[in-house]
């Protein structure tokens, strides 16, 4: 999708880079409670925040996505645009 030539708002960018950044933070938590056989009780916490940090983080970029992007390539009748948006929705999920 990056074929098309968008620009993202810098502070949006910013935003979703320290989302990444937190959820890199909880699976180096996670690689070293596995490596200090830490409880897995207590690792499946953890993979849960993982998780739902990317989770955050997908459905801010879905909604930028379309805000923006998909705006335009609708107005601009970019069918190619909108199926790789679907298909990339499809994986997501």
């Amino acid at each position: 999708m990056e074929g098309h030539g968008h620009h993202h708002d810098p502070e949006e960018k910013k935003r979703e880079i320290n989302r990444v950044s937190r959820a890199i933070g909880h699976l180096e938590h996670v690689k070293k409670m596995l490596e200090a056989d830490e409880d897995c009780a207590d690792v499946l916490i953890q993979l849960a925040a993982v998780r739902s940090a990317l989770t955050g983080l997908g459905k801010e970029i879905i909604n930028e996505h379309v805000a923006h992007c998909i705006t335009h390539a609708v107005e601009d009748g970019d069918t190619e645009a909108l199926m790789e948006f679907r298909k990339a929705i499809e994986k997501f999920i």
